[in-house]
């Protein structure tokens, strides 16, 4: 195959995010169902209920961006360990971004599109910088 051929078949940076911003629709949606769940059902403090649903749809990013997005061959021991790090960026930063937006009045809900908004950017560059490589 030729180079050119070849390098048209590589995922470029726009597939990459689209498909990452896909996987993380549905990793959003199970993060805000354990979200609403901790805050509604067990009464925890918003911040709280951020961070155990952004551990929870990590689990589900993971698996999605890693079969699907960056098609990753490398061995899960190297790559799980980074994904799990980037996520615990992206869940602080959303946490303090959901503690400080109930602070200010904000619904946690209200402030968990905000900390989402944050966190995407910053993962994505981490990923598919670091974690996939």
């Amino acid at each position: 195959m030729t180079a050119p051929a070849e390098a048209e078949r590589r995922p470029t940076a726009r597939r990459h995010f689209v498909r990452y911003t896909s996987v993380g629709v549905v990793a959003t949606a199970v993060h805000y169902a354990v979200l609403v769940l901790c805050v509604e059902v067990f009464r925890w403090p918003p911040f709280i209920g951020s961070g155990v649903g952004a551990v929870v749809g990590a689990q589900i990013a993971y698996a999605g961006n890693r079969w699907f997005t960056f098609a990753h061959r490398g061995a899960i021991g190297a790559s799980w360990p980074r994904f799990q790090i980037t996520a615990l960026f992206g869940a602080l930063l959303g946490m303090a971004v959901v503690a400080f937006g109930v602070w200010l009045g904000l619904h946690y809900l209200l402030a968990q599109i905000a900390a989402t908004l944050a966190s995407l950017l910053l993962t994505f560059a981490i990923n598919r910088a670091w974690t996939f490589r």
